[in-house]
């Protein structure tokens, strides 16, 4: 096992490595002089923000939060930055034999002189001495090979591009996430649903991600509009925190202020298992905030389940579907809390009506939604397996670099629709 892990963290570190050289290349060697002032800087560059992001990756293992924030800013950023330059250098790549070809303002030919022989002159049908013959025909002329000028040109031309392109779409997505997320309606009709509790309105949370880049202000926007829809019950369904309760207790704070007729519940996610879970769960207890730790509660319309996150399974702590959802009246709606889609086959052999999972961003970074659909069965959005719903949230915070691409983060009312209305 340890060869493995060592294996992988060799051939993660060579990965890096292949491709800081590539970017290196193509955005300070080619478009530099030796032993210029670019030259140095992009070199220094090249070999200071990997280091800043493996910081990161591994600062919350081994340093104070107050200590990961001086990595986690560059290092998380430069992560989507290289992304995003990699993949508009391929574009790049695409392009340049193209713009090698064009031609150039000295190889286009210019006008003969006014009185100048043309071929339309009956003068050059002469056959002369030193022109070719009626039967021998003219090889054509190579096309010249491109100058270093034009290189030069088009080396800049297409670095300054990708590094401008990269720079919107990470800037554009790191405001989407430190503005906070947009609410997002959704209704989900229920067929054993009440009448009277028709139009009934869930607000579903999840992945906030306190840490060392999200952290009070975050949490406060997330409360702000929360309170503001006057949803009938609040859930928050993991992934609330990076970090332990000395780090990150008085970032979660302002949940105490959340605001709902039945009130506010949460159940873990995975994330809370890297930094214990229990002393959250805790926590949140005290801000006022209900735990359902593979369990249950009848609300008015429907019984409101909760299980632990498939990452508990470690610590003897996963989740327990009998325990949350055995002895129950199968006649009434179940809303089941669960932190990843994948556990939606045990909601459906457990007779849920709706599961409110989070876990995947959403991709996050696209094309990382590509990636997330090979992991969970629902990406984002609501889908039906059998006679169970599921809803997946694309959560209000962000992991790792504070951008979010193709996948805006959002907080849920999710409207409840009674058949019997």
């Amino acid at each position: 096992m340890i060869v493995l892990v060592v294996l992988g963290v060799l051939l993660v570190l060579a990965l890096l490595t292949l491709v800081h050289w590539y970017l290196w290349r193509r955005l300070v060697r080619d478009v530099s002089a030796p032993g210029g002032r670019w030259r140095r800087t992009g070199t220094m560059l090249a070999v200071v923000l990997p280091l800043l992001s493996v910081g990161a990756l591994v600062g919350g293992r081994a340093f104070p939060i107050a200590v990961e924030r001086w990595f986690a800013w560059p290092g998380y950023l430069w992560l989507a930055v290289l992304l995003y330059l990699l993949l508009a250098l391929g574009v790049g790549e695409l392009v340049r034999p193209l713009l090698l070809r064009l031609p150039s303002r000295a190889a286009v030919p210019e006008a003969p002189a006014p009185g100048a022989p043309t071929s339309e002159d009956p003068a050059q049908d002469e056959p002369g001495v030193d022109e070719p013959g009626v039967n021998e025909v003219a090889t054509p002329a190579a096309p010249a090979a491109p100058s270093p000028e034009r290189r030069l040109f088009v080396a800049r031309a297409v670095a300054i591009g990708a590094s401008g392109a990269a720079a919107a779409v990470v800037g554009t997505g790191m405001y989407g996430v430190l503005r906070g997320p947009r609410l997002k309606q959704v209704t989900v009709p229920l067929a054993k649903l009440p009448a009277a509790a028709h139009g009934y309105r869930i607000a579903v949370v999840s992945d906030i991600h306190l840490g060392p880049i999200l952290g009070r202000a975050h949490t406060q926007r997330i409360v702000d509009t929360i309170n503001a829809a006057k949803p009938d019950l609040i859930t928050i369904v993991g992934d609330l925190v990076d970090g332990t309760v000395p780090e990150l207790g008085r970032d979660a704070e302002p949940l105490a202020q959340l605001r709902a007729r039945d009130g506010a519940y949460f159940v873990t996610g995975n994330h809370e298992y890297f930094s214990g879970a229990a002393p959250w769960v805790d926590f949140v207890r005290e801000l006022g905030v209900h735990p359902l730790q593979n369990a249950r509660v009848e609300l008015g319309g429907f019984d409101l389940a909760g299980v632990n996150d498939i990452a508990g399974e470690r610590e003897g702590d996963g989740p327990d579907f009998g325990r949350a959802l055995g002895d129950r009246d199968p006649a009434r709606t179940a809303v089941l809390l669960s932190h990843q889609p994948v556990t939606i086959h045990d909601a459906v052999r457990h007779g849920v009506d709706l599961q409110l999972s989070g876990h995947t961003h959403g991709g996050q970074l696209w094309p990382g939604n590509f990636v997330a659909e090979l992991a969970n069965p629902t990406v984002a959005g609501l889908e039906r397996y059998g006679d169970t719903q599921l809803y997946v949230t694309r959560g209000a915070g962000a992991w790792g670099p504070p951008v979010r691409v193709g996948a805006p983060s959002d907080i849920t009312i999710v409207t409840l629709a009674s058949l019997r209305a």
